[in-house]
């Protein structure tokens, strides 16, 4: 995977928080319908969090997880072809200045 790049998705099982959400502005009833469609493809189980009624544990498949590996090797190879001209350093420099802009648009 590139090295300035987030993975496709994620890949441990953490307790995900609506922060995340907030920050990129998606509504919590398009999660439920993205999720929904993945465990329709077998991308993803969903079963019931035992410790919490009202949320769901949501895990990737191993037809999920060669999915995601698919994906990740689609983005590194479209990133190489679009950031071709630029070099390492210069990468850094403009992930790091995309961060700030994308800091600096967050909803407060």
């Amino acid at each position: 995977m590139a090295p300035n790049r987030q993975p496709a998705g994620v890949r441990t099982a953490v307790p995900a928080t609506r922060r995340p959400l907030v920050r990129c502005r998606v509504d919590r009833s398009d999660v439920v319908a993205a999720v929904g469609e993945l465990a329709g493809r077998g991308f993803v189980d969903r079963t019931p969090d035992p410790g919490h009624g009202r949320r769901n544990r949501v895990t990737l498949t191993e037809e999920g997880l060669r999915r995601l590996r698919h994906m990740d090797e689609v983005l590194d190879r479209v990133q190489d072809d679009l950031l071709g001209p630029l070099s390492a350093e210069d990468r850094q420099t403009l992930t790091r200045l995309l961060g700030r802009v994308l800091t600096h648009h967050e909803p407060h």
